[in-house]
């Protein structure tokens, strides 16, 4: 029988041992246990109930009322800028498509007449008048415009025939004034048999030679609000000083100057020619 012994020291350096790598496992085991659970701890989102709302969402009552208003007053400011916007593109362009004529009468104004035949008789001297006319039959509107005269004492002008308003304009381009009156309508012939004239003139089959009346108007008082003067008007005497006429009587033949400051205006609306005095006093 062998007796085995061990050494003191040596059992005690193991159990030292053993110990050692009990405490390191406990360690590594702490550390697992920490980092999980800061992991975890980091990791932690924040669920709410389906039925609850964010509370950067929630927005007061007052301030969703305000945007409401807002929305609903911008909504209608667009809706009248477009029906307004679309009104006025509609005149204008039917303004800009209509056809123009151009063309011109011829006149005499040395007191002779058409009808004399004699054989003695001094031949008339004709006078031509040629200007841009265009008519909006719809509307019930003409336009003419009387260029810079060649050979004729007269200004050039810009004239509306307004016979829905019963009004007529005239913008001396010289001045850069605008002058309106009453629309008289023994003179101014309406636009559906001066459209039908034109086109006469224009195929050649109707040569007007005619005569001239002589119209003298007075400047009274000055308009502030062109715009109560209908579109077409408005459109031409916007932005420009604008008065009122007062129309003397209309003769026909040489009609003496009494006024000394008038401003002439040669055109034609009619089967004779016109020539317009506006005289201020």
């Amino acid at each position: 029988m062998v007796k085995v012994s061990f050494n003191a020291a040596l059992a005690q350096k193991d159990a030292s041992k053993k110990d050692d790598d009990d405490e390191e496992a406990a360690t590594a085991t702490g550390a697992e246990a920490s980092g999980e659970k800061e992991s975890s701890s980091s990791s932690q989102v924040l669920i709410l109930p389906p039925d609850a709302k964010d509370p950067r969402e929630v927005v007061p009552i007052g301030q969703r009322r305000a945007w409401c208003w807002c929305m609903c007053f911008g909504l209608a400011f667009m809706l009248a800028v477009v029906i307004l916007g679309g009104a006025y593109l509609y005149k204008y362009f039917a303004f800009q498509e209509s056809g123009v004529y151009f063309c011109g009468i011829k006149y005499i104004e040395d007191g002779l007449t058409l009808t004399e035949s004699e054989a003695d008789a001094p031949a008339p001297h004709y006078h031509i008048i040629e200007e841009n006319i265009q008519i909006l039959q719809n509307e019930e509107v003409e336009f003419i415009s009387v260029p810079v005269p060649e050979f004729a004492d007269s200004d050039p002008a810009d004239i509306v025939h307004d016979f829905h308003r019963r009004l007529t304009a005239y913008l001396d381009l010289s001045l850069d004034k605008c002058y309106v009156i009453p629309l008289n309508m023994s003179v101014v012939m309406p636009p559906k048999n001066f459209l039908e004239l034109l086109i006469n003139i224009k195929a050649g089959t109707y040569l007007p030679q005619s005569y001239l009346i002589h119209e003298q108007m007075i400047v009274t008082d000055r308009i502030e609000n062109v715009d109560q003067l209908g579109f077409f008007i408005y459109r031409l005497c916007r932005g420009k000083e604008t008065y009122k006429l007062q129309r003397k009587e209309t003769l026909k033949g040489i009609q003496k100057r009494e006024a000394n400051n008038c401003r002439i205006i040669r055109h034609f609306e009619n089967r004779f020619a016109v020539e317009t005095l506006i005289c201020e006093e």
